[in-house]
């Protein structure tokens, strides 16, 4: 189910309960993006341009929503695997990350704050933050506490994974040329693990498959702490922020 479809959906709540299910529908995609701009060791991001990415990973859920309410009146899905694949991977996986890859290309790509090739991760998982915070905000309003811990254990960090995998190809592209072949990759991986993510839990012929979002998971966390550690130690900025090498500037 695509987010528009549950905004007009939901129980009611009290003004307690709202604030409540609405801090922790906010909280992982904050947490996610602190922890990611703590990552940044050498040159870390103005917060005005974090701010920037993320209200507008914000507003660009509605272009995606709008794209998948289109494909959804275009696809008529049904249980079949493939037609699982195609909305999985198609309908919904290549739509928003489509959309996010066109903020990170068109809006902070060319920023001279773009500086370092972490740089493309911190963007990539700080627009991908906003996108998941807001589209949370619906899916937690109507499934309730439960929703709002099991997503922010799984969708929420999810959507990061997959903003690291886009940014860690588009944060090489920049300083290699500009390499159109690494930028594109960054949105077939993302769109890779996103689709294939969603195909595990969208089929439902065989219920144990759905265990295959958590492997997933997994191996896509493995992957985003590995290519953080690369890309961070490719950083123009890390012999000047080396102890022992301002010791011996100081002393020659």
């Amino acid at each position: 189910m695509t987010w528009p479809n549950i905004i007009f959906e939901g129980p009611s709540y009290s003004m307690m309960s709202v604030l409540i299910l609405l801090s922790l529908a906010i909280a992982p995609g904050i947490a996610i993006s602190l922890f990611v701009y703590f990552k940044d060791k050498y040159e870390r991001e103005p917060w005005h341009l974090l701010f920037k990415a993320f209200i507008n990973g914000v507003l660009v859920t509605f272009l995606a929503g709008l794209l998948e309410f289109w494909a959804d009146s275009l696809i008529k899905t049904s249980p079949e695997l493939w037609m699982v694949a195609i909305e999985a991977f198609l309908m919904v996986a290549l739509i928003e990350e489509g959309c996010k890859y066109y903020l990170l290309v068109t809006n902070i790509y060319h920023s001279e704050e773009f500086n370092e090739p972490f740089d493309g991760i911190t963007y990539a998982v700080i627009i991908s933050m906003g996108f998941a915070t807001f589209e949370n905000i619906f899916y937690v309003y109507r499934g309730g506490l439960e929703i709002a811990f099991l997503r922010m254990l799984t969708a929420v960090p999810a959507h990061a994974i997959f903003g690291v995998m886009m940014g860690f190809f588009v944060g090489l592209a920049k300083f290699r040329r500009h390499s159109a072949t690494l930028r594109w990759t960054g949105l077939l991986a993302a769109v890779f693990f996103h689709g294939a993510y969603d195909f595990f839990l969208f089929q439902e012929i065989y219920p144990m498959l759905t265990y295959g979002a958590l492997l997933v998971l997994l191996v896509g966390l493995l992957l985003s702490l590995w290519g953080m550690r690369v890309l961070s130690n490719l950083s123009p900025f890390k012999e000047a922020e080396n102890p022992l090498a301002r010791k011996n500037e100081m002393e020659g």
